[in-house]
């Protein structure tokens, strides 16, 4: 079987993998079998199996439920998923989505694509696809992945965070992922600016005053009462907790929404973008 992520770069995983890798090693020699026969009995090459128990590959959720299942186990390593699921995302996406996670407000100017808790898979792929250099398949499917995960806050159905956003609108209008992405990227924006904790917003390209020339970012309010910022260029991702600079970009998020159209307006805009796409 195939699917395997590759080896892991930050100090956390490691630190979880290795526990992992540990748990499936004494498990396995507690059942009384070799590598070579665990892996004939979960359906994976043996070479894989020695990597897992040394902590060079992430085993997928279906690789532990098969090891939960052979060594009997009674899902005990199958509950080990979640942890390894999380580690298998990028350090920057993980310490990102817990921020978010923290937060009971979230505002985000975004002027180059739609923003990432706002994109459908299609769109996401193109954008990620359009990197360069390019990102392996496995790199590509883990990132995809990752954005996923982290529109978990939009979707859930309790204690959703207040939810704003402001897109320039050159990112409603620029052709990633071909016509019909972009269609379905825009229906997608239409049907997130109805749920009631979520203000989408535009800012037109007519309007002559932009606050948000600078690029995109984002403020998080936190549970403990705290603001955080972020900003992300190329491949640098900073979160900005100094007060000062912290205050500099919500006095910008609010001109640049006072900028924008109302949500209304808005939603009126993009509904014209997919008429003409």
């Amino acid at each position: 079987m195939s699917g395997w992520e590759t080896g892991l770069d930050d100090e956390e995983a490691g630190a979880v993998m290795r526990t992992v890798a540990r748990q499936l090693k004494l498990w396995r020699e507690a059942a009384g079998l070799t590598q070579a026969e665990l892996a004939a009995a979960i359906g994976y090459g043996e070479e894989l199996v020695s990597a897992v128990e040394r902590g060079r590959r992430i085993p997928r959720p279906e690789y532990l439920d098969a090891a939960d299942r052979a060594l009997g186990a009674g899902g005990k390593i199958a509950a080990m998923k979640r942890d390894v699921a999380e580690v298998r995302y990028p350090k920057k996406v993980r310490d990102l989505k817990r921020l978010e996670a923290e937060a009971v407000e979230l505002g985000a100017y975004n002027s180059s694509v739609v923003h990432g808790l706002l994109q459908t898979p299609a769109y996401a792929r193109a954008v990620f696809g359009a990197r360069r250099p390019p990102f392996s398949a496995d790199e590509l499917e883990q990132r995809l992945s990752a954005r996923v995960a982290r529109q978990e806050i939009v979707s859930a159905t309790t204690a959703r965070p207040l939810l704003s956003f402001v897109q320039c609108e050159s990112t409603l209008r620029r052709p990633i992922g071909g016509r019909m992405v972009m269609r379905g990227q825009l229906e997608r924006l239409l049907e997130i600016a109805e749920l009631p904790n979520v203000d989408l917003q535009v800012l037109p390209l007519s309007h002559e005053e932009n606050s948000g020339l600078a690029g995109s970012f984002r403020l998080l309010r936190l549970k403990d009462g705290t603001t955080v910022g972020h900003v992300e260029v190329q491949h640098i991702s900073r979160v900005i907790s100094e007060p000062k600079e912290v205050q500099l970009l919500d006095i910008r998020y609010g001109t640049i929404r006072a900028q924008a159209l109302s949500p209304r307006e808005s939603m009126a805009l993009i509904e014209n973008v997919l008429g003409e796409t």
